[in-house]
């Protein structure tokens, strides 16, 4: 009976503290909050979400996101976002593109030429070798009438001769079988083929004396633009001695690109501006189109003559040449939010708070501080006039790549 009851009490000692160890070990895996509610711990959490499906953890991922990160899959690659301090310091404004009226005027840089219709050749007449110029510069002015240079020329010395002869045995002979007027006049003809003038012709039969050499006049008024020869020279028949330039009237030469020639008005009006002198305008019309373009550089070349009283112009002078036509309606946009490469043009349209998108445009004409847009964009759209070139270099930046690389129209 002893041994039973002590064994009663060892058993009942040992229920007690092992139920005292499992409340123990219970309260460190649970707290109790005011409610009487069960916290799970930080440890049980963790098994319970690894335990959870793996897009059920992704969300919850995603979800930790700050909440200004765009997600790259909302994005198109030709898309960028700026940050609203990056969009004020780089100055991004944009205006919303309407159509409007654009003046046809197309600007080409020009240089002012001799009149080649304008200038004059003086030749030589006869073989023979030049004794005295009596002028010597490019540039000077000779009058019509003025005395260009003397000639040596024994030619023309025995042409005199037989003049002064058949004039001798007229008045000696004087017979019917020798027709002696029509030697002389025959003289006298080979006399003003060789360039005596007929005052010097008609002196030289009043006084029947003749010198070594002969002085030839200029036939036309001019600056020299060419002094082909000098004092001691030897000339043939033909050859050019002086060139004469008259300078009343003036060409603007201008070059323009091969893909301006179809916006030109062969009939409209060129306004001619010369910044050597400021506020000078002169009006004039396209009198020439080059046929053939330079296959190298893609160039042509347009005429323009106007007038220039008092000779107030010169030669080499630079001028712009305004060509304008009517106007029409038409897009346009300013030039700087037009990007242009080797691969064409494009513009920035915003599409978003501050996010942005390339597009690529086909241009026109330009015209002042505009430039027509043909396609690519339509009335309505937003485009970024101010900072394109800033949103293009961050974009290239971010993605090292142009935005428009390989895009077509």
């Amino acid at each position: 009976m002893k041994i039973y009851c002590l064994s009663f009490l060892v058993l009942l000692l040992f229920a007690c503290n092992n139920k005292q160890h499992n409340n123990e070990h219970n309260k460190n895996d649970m707290k109790i909050d005011t409610g009487g509610r069960a916290k799970t711990s930080d440890m049980d959490t963790m098994n319970d979400m690894s335990k959870k499906p793996e897009a059920d953890t992704m969300r919850g991922m995603a979800n930790m996101l700050p909440m200004n990160v765009k997600k790259d899959s909302v994005q198109k690659p030709d898309e960028i976002s700026l940050s609203e301090q990056q969009v004020q310091l780089g100055n991004i404004q944009t205006d919303t593109l309407n159509s409007g009226m654009l003046g046809d005027r197309i600007i080409l840089t020009a240089t002012l030429n001799i009149n080649q219709i304008k200038t004059t050749s003086i030749s030589a007449r006869v073989m023979g070798r030049i004794e005295k110029l009596y002028f010597k510069n490019i540039g000077d002015y000779v009058i019509k009438g003025e005395r260009l240079y003397d000639l040596y020329s024994e030619d023309l010395n025995n042409a005199k001769q037989e003049l002064i002869q058949a004039l001798d045995q007229k008045n000696t002979l004087n017979n019917s079988i020798i027709d002696f007027d029509k030697i002389i006049q025959s003289a006298k003809y080979k006399l003003m083929l060789w360039g005596m003038s007929r005052d010097q012709i008609e002196d030289l039969v009043n006084t029947r004396k003749t010198t070594t050499t002969t002085t030839f006049y200029s036939n036309s008024s001019g600056y020299i633009n060419t002094l082909e020869i000098k004092e001691g020279d030897y000339t043939m028949e033909g050859s050019t001695i002086i060139r004469l330039a008259d300078l009343s009237t003036l060409w603007v030469e201008a070059q323009v690109y091969s893909s301006q020639l179809s916006q030109i008005d062969k009939d409209g009006i060129a306004i001619v501006q010369i910044p050597d002198m400021p506020g000078k305008r002169i009006s004039g019309k396209i009198e020439f189109v080059n046929p053939e373009i330079n296959p190298d550089t893609r160039i042509n070349l347009i005429r323009v003559t106007i007038s220039n009283p008092g000779n107030q112009l010169k030669p080499g002078m630079p001028a712009y040449v305004f060509l304008k036509k009517r106007q029409h309606n038409t897009l346009s946009l300013p030039i700087n939010a037009v990007l242009r490469d080797g691969k064409g043009a494009r513009v920035w349209i915003q599409t978003g708070k501050n996010t942005y998108e390339s597009r690529m445009v086909e241009v026109g004409m330009e015209t002042g501080e505009l430039i027509e847009i043909k396609s690519g964009v339509k009335a309505g759209d937003i485009i970024v006039t101010s900072g394109a070139y800033l949103i293009n270099s961050e974009y290239i930046f971010r993605k090292g790549a142009n935005p428009m690389g390989g895009m077509k129209m």
